[in-house]
């Protein structure tokens, strides 16, 4: 083994003369990196294996071992670190997460994406950037990994090179090793917040939606009315789901089904439900169409489910129009259009020869708006649009937008800056609460309907009947998309 470049106590340091600041750079990195391995593998060989260690022992026994050293050396001044920080360092590797664990607990990073042992990024304010920290060595990130996994109960090996989890403190972890990870292990872990963000946090911190919007969305919520929210990876469409579950009433009966637990609903009766990934021998595996399955037995008021993305969007679907109206889910999409069409491809893929112009009638009838949820360059998260779904004809969904975010001037450092608009108020949208209908007429101004309404959103608003007397507490008026399915 190499000897590491140690200091004995009173030796005299001398500067090494190196030509050109890159050389220096990269010569004093590799120096760094190969002091730090070989002072985590000091440690190893020093640990007493024979005996079983608790966390606490073998923290003091490292402790031990690393003062033992310092006892008789210096640390070299190429490091840049103090004994301290050197000591916490070398915790962290030897037991710990290593690099991550400062990551871990960083509140201003949101995602961190380890590729390989030598590139951490993570994402502050919505952009990602170079961490500028590094593992030791792949075998130094493989352990890691191991240890992270152990913790939930999982593994990863050549048989199953990738895993999903959420760690103790609600993150969630995506782990691909070795064959399917070309260049060394990879790993994603999703941080959230341990206080969730609400409406007024997307409004006033990050200028995600307006106030009109918001007490739109509250009204559709506490009226029961079935939303999906779309949008790409990291656009905060489980952070906007939480945020409106805040406004589903206490006195409700909520199922929450997630293929990893990550909504904190504040009322007080939340069953919450997660998938379950198979076993060593492929077996055992509940998938998120079981849970819904399940949940339409657990006599249930509303149903969240986390992600929409396969077969289970027909029993999705089936529960909205069958009495659970209220419910909400999120589903990967550019737009409201092609968060439709996703739902018909999902439903065909649940096995049911079931013809094509049922199933769009099904997502007529039980989609009720869509919130399209988009990022930026800049790094921010916007709600650009709110779409109603209004009906079917001749095959093709009547839709109209309710509020869209228009893009004003794009400043030099990237910045985008743009309002959000009312485009046309809800056709078919009755409440009878008064306090409703006064914030609704605020914001779309009071018998304005037929002014704004897009042609064909006037047709299917015609073709509807009004509801004769206004419907029980806790179901929607009658629609034409109603009478479709």
């Amino acid at each position: 083994m190499p000897q590491p470049d140690v200091i004995t106590k009173g030796q005299r340091i001398e500067e090494v003369p190196v030509g050109g600041a890159v050389a220096t750079d990269d010569r004093t990195r590799e120096r760094i990196l190969r002091f730090k391995k070989d002072f985590h593998q000091r440690i190893l060989d020093q640990i007493d294996r024979r005996q079983s260690l608790n966390k606490y022992e073998l923290k003091a026994q490292v402790e031990a071992i690393t003062e033992k050293i310092f006892s008789r050396e210096e640390l070299p001044p190429f490091l840049g670190l103090s004994k301290d920080e050197f000591k916490k360092e070398t915790f962290d590797n030897v037991l710990g997460f290593g690099p991550l664990e400062d990551l871990l607990g960083d509140t201003d990073v949101d995602d961190i994406m380890v590729v390989g042992h030598e590139k951490i990024f993570v994402e502050r304010s919505g952009k990602l950037v170079l961490s500028g920290k590094a593992f030791l060595d792949d075998q130094h990130l493989r352990t890691v990994i191991d240890r992270m996994l152990r913790i939930i109960g999982k593994s990863v090996n050549d048989l199953s090179p990738y895993a999903d989890g959420r760690l103790e403190d609600g993150s969630r972890i995506n782990v691909v090793v070795q064959p399917l990870a070309v260049d060394g292990p990879q790993m994603t872990i999703r941080k959230f917040p341990e206080t969730p963000l609400t409406v007024d946090d997307l409004i006033k911190r990050y200028d995600s939606m307006t106030q009109d919007m918001a007490d739109f969305l509250k009204i559709a919520v506490r009226n029961r009315m079935n939303i999906l929210v779309s949008g790409g990876s990291g656009t905060g469409k489980t952070t906007l789901l939480n945020a409106l579950s805040n406004y589903i009433p206490e006195d409700e009966r909520i199922v929450t089904i997630e293929d990893t637990a990550e909504l904190k609903l504040k009322q007080p009766h939340v069953a919450r439900m997660e998938t379950r990934q198979p076993n060593f021998e492929g077996k055992g595996v509940v998938t998120i169409r079981d849970l819904v399955r399940n949940a339409l037995r657990m006599r249930p008021d509303r149903i969240v489910v986390g992600e929409t993305r396969g077969g289970e969007a027909i029993d999705m679907l089936q529960a909205m129009n069958t009495g659970h109206d209220g419910s909400l889910t999120t589903i990967h999409a550019n737009s409201a259009e092609d968060g439709l069409l996703r739902l018909e491809t999902m439903c065909t893929m649940a096995g049911l020869d079931i013809p094509l112009s049922s199933i769009r009638k099904q997502i007529a009838a039980a989609v009720d708006f869509i919130i399209q949820i988009g990022r930026f360059g800049d790094g921010t998260r916007k709600v650009i649009g709110v779409t109603e779904v209004l009906d079917m004809k001749a095959d093709e969904y009547v839709i109209q937008d309710v509020f869209k975010f228009e893009r004003e001037v794009i400043l030099k450092d990237g910045t985008i800056k743009g309002k959000i608009k009312v485009v046309a108020p809800p056709l078919r949208f009755n409440s009878y609460v008064q306090s409703e209908r006064d914030t609704l007429e605020r914001i779309f101004g009071k018998g304005s309907s037929s002014a704004k309404a897009k042609p064909a959103a006037k047709a299917a608003a015609k073709s509807a009947k009004p509801p004769a007397k206004p419907p029980a507490k806790g179901s929607k008026p009658k629609s034409s998309k109603e009478a479709a399915n």
